[in-house]
């Protein structure tokens, strides 16, 4: 009985408990599944996935139609997940640094303004502000043949916002080289002016350098492939538009609510993190002969970032995850998708484990990205 009194053979006794409690748990949910199904007459497997979906969906990255399988809806709904995720992040991270740095402002209006968007924002439900955007917002807005005009190019009405649509040519694929060797050289580039700069103290303008590479290097590949672009304008035909491409009011209430709302928890984290900061490395900033601006931009701001990043990778999750709400405004999203294809075929365990795995690995490569990030911006110790 001397094992009783051994903490590490106690330990190891312990997780073999709890190993057992959890396969036995386990080995439950699929012995009652299973029975379950028997029950109900119906089979475990993936088979449904190559047959006709039969019905449509109103938002889609590429193409679909009821005649499409069921796996080719999942998939459309993955994209359009991917697609809100991707832009909301990029721009709820913008949002969330200007208002954080505008809570921080010397200026009254300013820092009470970002003071009260942050307490507003982010106490209403993130549902809420969706029914908000969507009914209250852009539903009301005129109908096509009232539709807002901007250079009779851009219209915006109750079906959403139709913009011109660009199709490419074959000589698009020398522009996609060009652009991707433009990031690739500024990606050099600043490594080598960020050692200069740590060498010799002297600063390389290297985005003045870089932006207008990266910017002219695809433009340049299109013209020497002859510009294979052309462009589809909406017009009007009847009581809606034809031609163009069409922001659909559920996408634009969706992004919007969720940027909006996870902006006010980044800006949080911003402060935060600027906080966190020794109000020395400021005043040695200023010292140096440094502005407000670039003591913000140069020294704060990267230092803060240790700070700043962990918190904003869970929002980044938390927005991921919260784009699942489309549903309830009919945006074609991963969990839309889903429920109407168990409602059509009746497979909800497959289906709904097929969504599992999806978000799940959405997190997981989000988590990751996010810690090498979060490695490469730590301070390093000299």
């Amino acid at each position: 009985m001397d094992w009783l009194y051994d903490p590490r053979l106690r330990g190891i006794a312990s997780q073999i408990v709890v190993l057992l409690l959890i396969a036995w748990g386990l080995y439950e949910i699929v012995a009652n599944t299973q029975a379950n199904l028997v029950k109900l007459n119906q089979n475990f497997g993936f088979d449904f996935l190559g047959k006709a979906a039969g019905f449509d969906l109103s938002t889609s990255l590429v193409f679909y139609s009821s005649n499409s399988t069921y796996g080719r809806a999942l998939q459309v709904g993955f994209y359009n997940t991917a697609l809100v995720a991707l832009i909301g992040i990029f721009f709820t991270t913008i949002l969330g640094f200007i208002i954080g740095v505008m809570r921080l402002s010397k200026n009254w209006v300013v820092s009470r303004f970002a003071t009260l968007y942050i307490e507003i924002v982010r106490n209403i439900p993130v549902l809420l502000q969706i029914f908000i955007w969507y009914a209250l917002v852009l539903k009301p807005l005129p109908g096509p043949k009232q539709a807002v005009n901007i250079a009779n190019s851009v219209f915006i009405s109750n079906r959403g916002i139709i913009m011109p649509q660009p199709f490419f040519g074959d000589g698009t694929l020398l522009a996609i080289i060009l652009f991707v060797a433009a990031l690739i050289g500024t990606w050099v580039f600043r490594r080598w002016a960020r050692k200069r700069q740590e060498a010799t103290g002297q600063a390389v303008p290297a985005w003045l350098i870089s932006l207008p590479i990266i910017i002219l290097a695809p433009i340049l590949g299109l013209m020497l492939a002859g510009w294979p672009v052309t462009w589809s304008f909406p017009e009007l035909a009847g009581f809606n538009f034809k031609g163009g491409m069409t922001l659909v009011p559920e996408f634009i209430a969706l992004l919007l609510a969720l940027v909006i709302y996870t902006a006010a928890f980044i800006a949080e984290n911003v402060r935060s993190g600027i906080l966190a900061v020794s109000h020395g490395q400021s005043e040695a900033a200023h010292a140096l002969g440094l502005d407000g601006g670039k003591t913000l931009r140069l020294v704060v701001i990267p230092q803060a970032m240790r700070v700043i990043i962990p918190p904003m990778a869970s929002q980044y999750l938390n927005l991921t995850k919260n784009s699942s709400l489309a549903v309830a405004i009919g945006y074609p999203d991963l969990m839309y998708t889903t429920g109407t294809v168990n409602n059509q075929s009746g497979k909800a365990i497959e289906a709904y484990s097929i969504a599992l795995i999806v978000y799940l690995t959405t997190s997981l490569v989000t988590s990751s990205f996010m810690n090498w990030f979060n490695a490469r911006m730590k301070l390093v110790e000299r």
